[in-house]
């Protein structure tokens, strides 16, 4: 899959992952995560650089040093209305896997470059068709500006009531 857009749902105030296949139907996998991932994603997929590592590119750091790398990140299961993951690893001929929130899977693939893959039965069972209108593709038209923007007026929209169970 490729990460197709992060965004803002507008009926929910609540920020969206959208995974979409490279192959066969498109379908796309829309997964909510949290606002503190979504932006981290989306200043990765900008080039935002800030003055210290986020938590990500601390993690990034880690595996550069100790040379892992990460060979994918795929999102497994959907198991009572929760998404998991798992990165998968390699150290020298060492792999292992290594249980995540689909949200930090994903932030970590898109600082180092890793590729996502959707579990076929997941994507069978979950994966939507969206109509796409001309401009909505994140690899068109959206500057990282506009992209963090969005975040911005989320966050100064949210108020801590919105979190309550």
């Amino acid at each position: 899959v490729r990460l197709r857009a992060v965004r803002v749902d507008l009926q929910s105030n609540t920020p969206v992952l959208l995974l979409q296949e490279t192959e066969g139907e498109g379908r796309t996998l829309p997964i909510f995560i949290g606002t503190p991932e979504a932006a981290a994603i989306a200043y990765a997929i900008q080039g935002v650089s800030m003055p210290r590592p986020l938590t990500h590119d601390l993690i990034r750091d880690i595996f550069t040093s100790l040379e892992v790398v990460v060979e994918r990140v795929v999102i497994t299961e959907l198991r009572s209305s929760t998404y998991y993951a798992e990165l998968q690893l390699r150290r020298g001929g060492e792999h292992s896997i290594v249980s995540s929130r689909p949200s930090d899977a994903v932030a970590v693939a898109v600082r180092t470059a890793s590729p996502l893959y959707v579990a076929d039965d997941l994507m069978d069972a979950e994966g939507i068709l969206l109509a796409i209108e001309p401009g909505d593709d994140e690899d068109e038209d959206e500057s990282p500006d506009e992209l963090v923007g969005q975040f911005r007026e989320f966050l100064d929209s949210v108020r801590p009531e919105d979190f309550g169970g």
